[in-house]
């Protein structure tokens, strides 16, 4: 997981021939963060974060706690004092396709948190929802167990039968990509070193 995140999301994409992509606007809490860890799916009952709790209990450490409702609205489904839980028992990172708040205290905090909204609005802890659930987070489908790669590029999402296989590729990319880059600082042009000359002037 550290090495999936090391890579990023942007090159695990393209290692696993364009993976599913959270497509949507995401803000990336703690700047500079990055994480990569299977998922625990959650989904919560509608402006309802009891489940929060619920996952977090029964978390495992390392985890990626994907969070969602029916419908994606700007309730706060996390703020300070679940991170806190959320950080004390190891878990990676939040993927929050809702809203969270006290955003100053998670900065400081330092958890990696991804989320649609940042809002005041809080939740309420009364429907119970479900965990372990197959969830679609724009538009990506993500099951439990499945690996999600964040950083400030966005998230991507790795089947879980598939990790070691784009793992592989995506150091190997990574590879090219530093070969490459060696080329351009000396003075080389990816019009070039790409073929795209010849697409343009024949």
């Amino acid at each position: 997981m550290k090495q999936l995140a090391a890579l990023g999301s942007a090159t695990v994409h393209e290692a696993a021939a364009r993976s599913p992509v959270v497509n949507t606007p995401l803000i990336q809490i703690v700047p500079g963060s990055r994480a990569a860890g299977p998922a625990r799916t959650v989904r919560c009952a509608q402006g309802d974060n009891l489940m929060v709790h619920a996952a977090i209990a029964e978390s495992r450490r390392g985890e990626v706690l994907v969070l969602t409702m029916p419908e994606s609205t700007p309730v706060a489904l996390v703020g300070e004092l679940l991170a806190t839980q959320a950080k004390r028992r190891g878990i990676a990172a939040l993927l929050v396709d809702a809203a969270v708040r006290d955003v100053d205290e998670l900065r400081e905090l330092g958890l990696p948190i991804w989320a649609r909204y940042v809002r005041v609005t809080g939740a309420e802890k009364q429907r119970p929802g479900t965990t372990g659930e197959t969830v679609e987070v724009g538009s990506a489908t993500i099951r439990q167990g499945d690996v999600v790669v964040l950083d400030a590029d966005g998230a991507v999402v790795v089947e879980r039968e598939r990790v070691g296989e784009v793992l592989a590729a995506a150091r190997e990319r990574a590879e090219r990509e530093r070969v490459k880059r060696k080329k351009l600082e000396a003075g080389a042009l990816s019009y070039d070193l790409d073929g795209l000359r010849r697409l343009v002037e024949g």
